[in-house]
């Protein structure tokens, strides 16, 4: 049974600065190599048994990676927060800033154990929670640190009318408090352009990214929306986008033009939707990608009631992008590591000297094997190991398996 064990956070900075050397990991060139992290970096990229634990300075810690795959860790650009692991409570969602936190924290870890060293939440505010369930995760983010990282996504319910001008105000209050992105969902206010453009006002007056819910059926207001989104800075992300995929090809294929001409990204959810949109279909990511579209993909629901059985893993939504929906692994895996670093506004990782030390390390010698099979696990976050998970599979003595050489793992017989 998997094991993932994430670490305590570090007492102070010197951790980071600590020099580790993973060794005999396997590339997806093909190469087995040795890399020496150091200061929250890769320090060196080198043959196997060529590189010193310490380099010039000696001591440093090793870690054997041999049977492993190494690569830059994935970023999780959709979670909720707030909601996750609720799916087995009896009743409403809690918003007991206590139970928000305990959860949002839990939440975290997981994803953190399956590889995931960043993480964009987002986060309701306004109606019955008030800003209670961003403060409680806010603070989960001041206590996971040095273990991952946790953005927020303030998310509103109206903006419009009477009734969104106390939204509006409280949107301005989140980004005060700490949010770093505004979002929402303009489908569920009476005035979906209204909604859209005061979630950009108030974007444009912070210099906040925006992130913003949507099924993406109507393409009317959907051409609306790119046109407003057009070349602001730091961007614009749209998502699910299921819709998307319902309407017919010449007209999706059109609005995925005018999409990337505006310089919007899409975060579509392969292993399920999420609440406060239609959860049908998905969205179409090979003809997005056709048209030049920035495509990420998200876990969504994490365990609520939007997807009871959501896992948070993002290696189960690149191998659903490569087995349901026809991507290659090496895009697949693309999706869900490097795009969304570069929506979450995260620096590039590449197993090379000079990136940033976040990577994953997972047990096979291919990509699409580990897509497929993806059990064992070590994920390393600014140049430490920060979580394991083990995975041992056992099976009763058997003369075929000695026969055929076939591999095992066993810690003796069973009964």
């Amino acid at each position: 049974m998997p094991d993932s064990q994430p670490q305590p956070p570090p007492s102070s900075s010197s951790n980071e600065s600590a020099p580790l050397l993973l060794c005999g990991a396997r590339l997806t060139d093909g190469r087995t190599v040795d890399v020496r992290l150091c200061g929250g970096r890769i320090e060196a990229v080198g043959t196997a048994g060529s590189l010193a634990a310490g380099g010039t300075t000696g001591g440093g810690t090793r870690v054997d990676l041999g049977g492993y795959l190494l690569l830059p860790a994935p970023a999780e650009p959709h979670a909720h927060a707030d909601t996750a692991l609720s799916a087995d409570r009896s009743g409403p969602v809690s918003y007991d800033p206590q139970e928000v936190q305990r959860r949002a924290t839990e939440a975290a870890l997981l994803q953190l154990g399956h590889g995931a060293t960043a993480v964009r939440a987002h986060v309701r505010v306004g109606d019955v929670q008030g800003l209670g369930a961003l403060a409680a995760v806010l603070q989960a983010r001041r206590a996971l640190g040095g273990l991952t990282e946790l953005t927020t996504v303030a998310v509103p319910r109206l903006l419009t009318g009477a009734a969104g001008a106390d939204g509006l105000a409280m949107l301005r209050d989140a980004v005060k408090m700490g949010a770093s992105v505004v979002g929402g969902c303009p489908d569920l206010d009476p005035d979906p352009t209204g909604y859209v453009e005061a979630v950009l006002q108030v974007a444009s007056e912070h210099g906040c990214p925006v992130d913003l819910h949507t099924d993406a059926a109507d393409p009317a207001r959907l051409a609306r929306l790119a046109a407003m989104a057009g070349g602001l800075r730091p961007g614009v992300v749209l998502g699910p986008c299921g819709g998307l995929g319902r309407l017919p090809a010449e007209v999706a294929s059109r609005t995925a033009d005018q999409l990337a001409a505006a310089g919007v990204t899409v975060v579509c959810l392969p292993q399920g939707g999420c609440g406060g949109v239609d959860r049908r279909g998905m969205a179409p990511v090979r003809l997005l990608r056709a048209a030049g579209v920035r495509v990420a993909a998200g876990s969504g629901a994490l365990r609520d009631v939007s997807n009871p059985v959501g896992r948070g893993d993002p290696l189960d939504a690149a191998y659903l992008l490569a087995s349901r929906y026809g991507l290659r692994p090496e895009d697949a895996y693309d999706a869900v590591s490097s795009a969304p670093r570069e929506v979450l506004g995260l620096p590039e990782v590449r197993v090379e000297a000079g990136f940033p030390a976040e990577l994953l390390a997972v047990r096979g010698d291919r990509l699409a094997g580990a897509l497929s099979l993806a059990y064992s696990r070590v994920v390393v976050h600014r140049g430490r190991v920060v979580a394991r998970t083990s995975a041992v599979r056992e099976y009763c003595d058997s003369s075929t398996v000695v026969e055929l050489g076939l591999p095992r793992q066993g810690r003796g017989e069973l009964s």
